[in-house]
């Protein structure tokens, strides 16, 4: 085959070379196709050939379907993610957070309130399996208001816990006044929050029956941004 002109080139490699028979006399001296002239010049002639004139087009067309196939999976995909959670009250609102900040549940301990830094906020320091941790008011934060009258439960067992939360290395605990526990949802379930006293920490609002039965009364439930929860106990507290 003549290495001169390109435009005969019938990817002889692929026949009688090393991806076929392996029949072609040149690979005695070349060894393998890739170092052949044939080979070579046909490189050559497909990176300096002419753009076609629709080039342009269908790659535009291309990358288009690409971003708009890319788009719908991610927005689908966001759209059908599972949230996990721990459902809580506080007063008479019922509140989420992410389950994986959750460490631990543990009964009701003595607060002891630290000198000239105990607060509203900051209520003192709790032990934890023998270990002292912060104790935080998780109400005064979100300024829940104060409830004075009887709230209906969910059990007639009903009783203060502890809660303990972890998020990069930072840990805050604060007393809950009734836990559900762990529940799933869909984040298209996510609605916008009403304004509100705890609508800054919101992520959105989404309802909610206990034990997944349509003859419980439904909740609303407050979806809390722990990030932003940090970040502020960090600024109010520390």
């Amino acid at each position: 085959m003549n290495p001169a002109t390109p435009l005969n080139i019938e990817r002889c490699w692929n026949f009688i070379g090393i991806e076929g028979d392996r029949s072609c006399p040149q690979l005695a001296t070349y060894t393998h196709c890739r170092n052949c002239p044939v080979y070579s010049t046909a490189g050559r002639y497909l990176l300096e050939r002419s753009i076609p004139e629709d080039y342009r087009h269908q790659w535009t067309e291309l990358l288009a379907k690409s971003r708009t196939d890319e788009n719908s999976q991610i927005s689908h995909a966001l759209r059908t993610t599972q949230i996990t959670v721990v459902i809580f009250r506080l007063q008479r609102e019922w509140l989420a957070l992410s389950a994986q900040i959750f460490k631990e549940i543990s009964p009701a301990s003595v607060v002891h309130t630290i000198p000239h830094r105990s607060n509203q906020i900051l209520r003192g320091l709790v032990s934890i399996r023998g270990e002292l941790r912060l104790c935080i008011s998780l109400s005064d934060l979100l300024n829940l208001e104060t409830v004075d009258t009887a709230v209906q439960t969910l059990s007639s067992v009903v009783y203060s816990r502890m809660v303990v939360l972890e998020k990069a290395d930072k840990t805050w605990v604060f007393g809950v006044d009734e836990l559900y526990g762990v529940h799933r949802f869909h984040r298209d379930e996510l609605q916008d929050s009403p304004k509100s006293l705890t609508q800054t920490y919101t992520k959105g609002l989404f309802h909610w029956q206990p034990g997944g039965s349509q003859m419980e009364r439904s909740h609303s439930v407050s979806y809390l941004d722990d990030e932003l929860l940090f970040t502020t106990l960090a600024r109010k507290v520390l």
